[in-house]
């Protein structure tokens, strides 16, 4: 019998200020890597509240989701793969207390330029496609995304 296939719900934010972007560096067996900040989505959490509390534990900034760049299906190593939920919005305060994520290093402003020349440093196929499209202007509203409230303890899609 075959098992059902069922690729990992992860969100990820595209943050802009005043032609750069923020990453992540996280050191991976790989090496050191870049990566929007970004996580997977956990049980009984709405699509949206995930994405805020990876920004918080990537960057230690608040972050408020404004727009959906975009739904991609993307490759991951063996038979994994990733269904990524991108969001753009705005970042908010900065918490100095708080410790950021194992393995992640920091976080990073760069340019587009500065991103395509690091390539060889992206941790998911789909970081440089994410941003392009933010670049494009490609926003859907976020009231597309519906969360039946059992899901998230009666909250809803907050």
């Amino acid at each position: 019998m075959n098992a059902r296939w069922k690729p990992n719900v992860t969100v990820a934010a595209v943050v802009e200020r005043d032609g750069r972007f923020l990453f992540v560096e996280e050191q991976k067996r790989a090496g050191l890597l870049i990566n929007q900040p970004a996580g997977h989505l956990e049980p009984g959490e709405s699509i949206l509240d995930a994405v805020r509390r990876e920004v918080l534990e990537e960057t230690a900034h608040r972050f408020e989701p404004q727009h959906l760049l975009g739904i991609y299906l993307a490759p991951g190593p063996e038979d994994i793969a990733y269904l990524r939920f991108t969001f753009s919005g705005t970042l908010g305060e900065f918490d100095a207390t708080r410790t950021l994520d194992d393995g992640i290093v920091g976080t990073l402003w760069l340019t587009p330029e500065e991103v395509r020349a690091q390539r060889a440093r992206h941790r998911s196929p789909i970081l440089e496609q994410c941003m392009d499209d933010y670049l494009r202007g490609v926003r859907y509203d976020l009231g597309i995304l519906q969360t039946y409230p059992a899901l998230t303890g009666g909250q809803g899609n907050t």
